[in-house]
């Protein structure tokens, strides 16, 4: 089974020679650039996200030399179908085509996406210089042919190659942002890609832009709060308060993260009660929790739900005057996992990230 997704992987993911460095972007689309290099797009690799390093150094098939990942987050690399094999060729620092991560040329390349059961493959044109965008008035690139008719590209779906679903060997949906891979309903840019206010270019000057840090738990978290709101629902013995998710998928989708809503009282200037529900996607083995190469099912899931209304119950009886503190948060790493994937000293994996804030009277 291995060596037939091997197989497909080596066959389907279409690497038409080399790709221009994102620095060669910055010349003509200086703001793009700048937000790019900050995003997890530029720093999808091992050498740059000490998160997805700290998972590669366990996984089974880094023995076997084979850094699979490498489809998905080192796509730009000259020696992309080596990495994926197994062997001697392995992930390298020095290698400036690894270090473009998911890199400008290779996502305004992608011309098609192969629907998979395990996961999808993006199919990239043969041209190394003509690249796929949206904007309809453009004017002629003295550097590059522009394409406007992709229709991944127009629909806003171009992310379902690498972010559509992921399976392991037993089949099991590791995260999915698209589990019933409905790819024409997929606009991904909407949300993870608004419009900001700059030029597209100093060839042609616009007011504004798509966003290209690419909003998500990493950065720009902000950008995605308008999508989830925080209810009060005062009852007569206790109190409510609902989580009202607007997104089209899950919360958080990445079986590492985990979520929680945590609720304060002050009466009278003190704290009077105080209670975090945690919301969270574990996935494992005979009821226990695994690495997701080991993973069999999913033994727990209380996380938010695409476009779901959760409300969260608390024992507590208010009196008028209190104040009702709401925070949800998140870790992109579940605390019990850091030792274990030795990230303990780690400020991106122990940090905790806030989402949304609320406040209420009684």
């Amino acid at each position: 089974m291995r060596a037939l997704l091997l197989g497909t992987l080596l066959s389907a993911a279409v690497f038409a020679g080399q790709f221009m460095p994102n620095s060669a972007c910055k010349e003509c689309h200086p703001l793009i650039y700048e937000e790019f290099q900050s995003s997890m797009h530029a720093n999808s690799t091992i050498f740059k996200d000490p998160i997805h390093k700290a998972v590669w150094n366990i996984h089974p098939l880094k023995k076997k030399g084979s850094y699979d990942c490498a489809a998905c987050h080192t796509p730009a690399a000259d020696n992309l179908q080596k990495l994926i094999a197994p062997g001697d060729v392995v992930p390298d620092e020095n290698d400036e085509s690894q270090n473009q991560g998911v890199s400008c040329a290779y996502c305004h390349r992608i011309k098609d996406i192969k629907i998979g059961l395990k996961q999808n493959i993006n199919i990239l044109n043969e041209k190394p210089k003509l690249y796929y965008g949206t904007k309809q008035d453009h004017i002629k690139s003295p550097f590059h042919e522009i394409d406007t008719s992709n229709a991944n590209f127009l629909k806003g779906n171009v992310c379902m190659g690498c972010h559509s679903h992921k399976k392991n060997r037993f089949g099991l949906n590791l995260c999915s942002t698209n589990e019933n891979m409905e790819i024409e309903k997929s606009e991904c840019v909407s949300c993870h890609m608004p419009k900001v206010a700059g030029s597209v270019s100093t060839l042609k000057e616009t007011q504004k832009h798509s966003f290209h840090g690419f909003a998500g738990a990493h950065r720009y978290n902000e950008m995605l709060s308008k999508y989830v709101d925080i209810e009060f629902l005062p009852r007569l013995e206790d109190f409510e308060i609902a989580v009202n998710s607007k997104a089209p998928h899950d919360l958080l989708l990445h079986p590492l993260r985990v979520s929680f809503l945590k609720v304060t009282v002050i009466r009278n200037g003190k704290q009077v009660f105080n209670k975090k529900e945690i919301f969270v996607r574990i996935i494992g083995s005979d009821g226990k929790p695994t690495p997701p190469w080991k993973a069999k099912e999913v033994v727990k899931d209380t996380m938010i739900k695409a476009n779901e209304k959760r409300s969260v119950k608390f024992g507590f009886k208010l009196q008028k005057g209190d104040k009702i503190k709401a925070v949800l948060g998140y870790r992109l790493v579940k605390p019990p996992m850091l030792k274990k994937l030795n990230l303990q000293n780690d400020e991106t994996a122990k940090k905790v990230y806030v989402l949304k804030k609320a406040e209420f009277t009684l």
